[in-house]
């Protein structure tokens, strides 16, 4: 059995102009990002980025070694639902990871 992740939506954001007062003005492009694992955030990592962030961290997002996008601050589509990023994503050595992931981000349910 070989370990595979989920087709996740990304929700990029590419600038579009500026607006009146000189201000960047953003749409969401959405990128769909393939192999991506989720699984619930445990009860220690809730507690400690509710208390550092007053975030309530729901799920863990592990992504592909080979996924070069910006995940800081975006949305994520998944399950049906939309999710944002609030944590910076946590990276680990490349060669020394044998599995296809070595990125981590948490995510909130954005409503």
């Amino acid at each position: 059995m070989t370990l595979r992740g989920i087709n996740v939506i990304l929700l990029d954001k590419v600038q579009q102009g500026v607006d009146d007062f000189d201000n960047p003005i953003y749409e969401e492009v959405p990128i769909e990002i393939e192999n991506v694992l989720i699984a619930p955030s445990s009860t220690d990592e809730k507690l400690s980025t509710l208390n550092l962030t007053g975030k309530h961290a729901v799920y863990t997002l592990a992504i592909p070694k080979e996924d070069t996008h910006i995940w800081e601050n975006k949305r994520v589509v998944f399950f049906g639902k939309i999710w944002s990023v609030i944590s910076l994503p946590e990276e680990g050595i490349l060669e020394m990871l044998p599995l296809d992931w070595n990125k981590k981000v948490k995510v909130e349910r954005y409503e």
